[in-house]
């Protein structure tokens, strides 16, 4: 039986790249594939401590660009060993929201550290444990921001950049996307979310037999 892809869901804040990745581990389980859902940064005990001080930390409105950069690394290279890694060697879809590439975009594209120190960085992080597919919900940033607003709960710092910032990130994605084709799915993150939800599904069975078997059975 084939091995269970590795999906990732990449987007700016308010692409709705969450909301897709919860969309799709529903649909898993109702499949009866089965699945571990994770994020970035986050996804284990260190990780989720690191992210309480990328996002909320009241010391980190002076955080630079480098130590925000080697944070994320550090809760990736966690997140990979402990769960990703032995969750796939297990024969488990994994889903992540976020991976390496929100690091080649907002502190490479959108904060403009060095890319070729960043990609040394996410393979140091990730060793070999690269996703077999990547979604990319692209909105613009007038889109982003009034989802973000909607939403009733504390913006954390990311979400608190200027629109300036969301623009080189969009662009970064896009450009990302142009780079690696084969891998990532560039989607109209501004549309419904349930025909979203279709599009994905549906290219993740015409790549992957073993997802789309699960549809027929």
């Amino acid at each position: 039986m084939p091995r269970l892809p590795f999906i990732t869901f990449e987007g700016s804040e308010g692409s709705g790249k969450s909301t897709q990745a919860d969309k799709l581990a529903a649909r898993l389980l109702r499949c009866h594939v089965p699945y571990i859902l994770t994020r970035e940064p986050g996804g284990t005990p260190i990780g989720e401590s690191i992210r309480e001080l990328l996002q909320f930390a009241p010391q980190n409105s002076d955080m630079r660009p480098e130590t925000e950069l080697l944070l994320f690394e550090a809760s990736r290279s966690q997140l990979v060993r402990e769960v990703i890694k032995p969750a796939l060697e297990r024969g488990i879809c994994v889903i992540a929201d976020r991976f390496f590439d929100s690091t080649s975009v907002y502190q490479g594209a959108a904060r403009k550290l060095d890319r070729e120190m960043i990609e040394r960085l996410n393979v140091f992080a990730v060793g070999d444990c690269i996703p077999d597919i990547t979604f990319v919900l692209d909105v613009d940033a007038t889109t982003a921001e009034s989802r973000m607003q909607r939403e009733a709960r504390k913006a954390d710092r990311m979400e608190q950049q200027p629109a300036e910032f969301y623009e080189r990130v969009r662009n970064g994605y896009r450009e990302l996307g142009a780079r690696e084709a084969r891998r990532i799915v560039l989607i109209n993150g501004a549309r419904d979310p349930d025909e979203i939800e279709t599009e994905i599904w549906e290219k993740l069975c015409s790549r992957f037999s073993v997802l789309a078997e699960t549809s027929n059975s």
